[in-house]
């Protein structure tokens, strides 16, 4: 019990760490390099982890695949809160976005489907999600909030409280429910309960519809957990994964700096 609940903390305080730090980079440098932090593995990946650590890789591959299912659910709650926060407050966005991922969770549980339809449902999710949402991602001219001196502690307390909540939640539950559990879109409800107060309902939205080509590198990087997980062990095949996901993300980044330097390039030309 000792080890459970120091794995605990340790999820907690990785969790807030990553919520606070992405807050802090969409503050300061803009949606797109805060939704390729938000969408690393830093939720999903410790809880996973402490499932390896109490349970065979068959148990973890049963977990994945119902987390693979469920993961198609996080890019409709993505989409709907950045159409409703154009318009409306938190407790509507979110708390809309949060009903229809709870339906679609429980409905995707009880079909439990096979590797190749949780694969094609994703590959339909964000597709889908990914064109709708292009009205969204364009950065929205934040309305920022005065700085209060509590304003950190109470993001990291906020995503410590989620964080325990998701491992206790699915902690003696079997490995379906420890798969939805570790699904549970805990960094990107973090993310809006801290930032739409504090920066506004658009310009949060465009963090999210940002966060839609992360997931699909996370999406990826889970399918390949649960394909590698009993052949290679569960050190590796969690260390394949995180490698995709950083690699993934590494690679957006790439092309989003090399993007930004072509749009400053043509600025000067058409300066000159």
């Amino acid at each position: 019990m000792t080890s459970f609940w120091l794995a605990l903390l340790a999820k907690m305080v990785a969790s807030a760490a990553v919520v606070v730090a992405a807050s802090l980079v969409v503050e300061r440098s803009g949606p797109v390099i805060g939704a390729l932090v938000a969408t690393l593995p830093i939720s999903a990946g410790p809880a996973f982890a402490f499932l390896a650590l109490d349970h065979s890789p068959e148990f973890l591959a049963r977990s994945t695949l119902a987390s693979l299912a469920v993961n198609a659910g996080t890019a409709p709650f993505i989409l709907l809160y950045a159409s409703l926060a154009q318009r409306f407050g938190l407790l509507v966005s979110l708390g809309a976005a949060l009903l229809v991922w709870s339906g679609l969770a429980a409905a995707l549980s009880v079909l439990a489907p096979g590797i190749g339809t949780a694969a094609a449902l994703n590959a339909l999710s964000y597709g889908g999600a990914y064109l709708l949402s292009h009205p969204y991602r364009r950065a929205a001219r934040p309305v920022r909030a005065p700085a209060r001196w509590w304003d950190l502690p109470a993001r990291a307390a906020t995503v410590m409280g989620l964080a325990a909540t998701v491992v206790l939640a699915g902690r003696w539950l079997g490995p379906q429910a420890a798969g939805i559990a570790a699904l549970l879109p805990v960094v990107l409800t973090s993310l809006v309960l801290v930032l739409h107060p504090r920066i506004g309902g658009p310009a949060t939205a465009a963090v999210l519809a940002n966060s839609i080509p992360g997931m699909v590198g996370f999406t990826t990087a889970l399918a390949i957990l649960h394909l590698t997980v009993v052949p290679l062990g569960s050190a590796a095949a969690l260390l394949l994964a995180l490698a995709i996901c950083i690699g993934w993300n590494a690679g957006l980044l790439a092309m989003t700096l090399r993007s930004a330097r072509r749009t400053r390039a043509g600025r000067s030309s058409s300066a000159r």
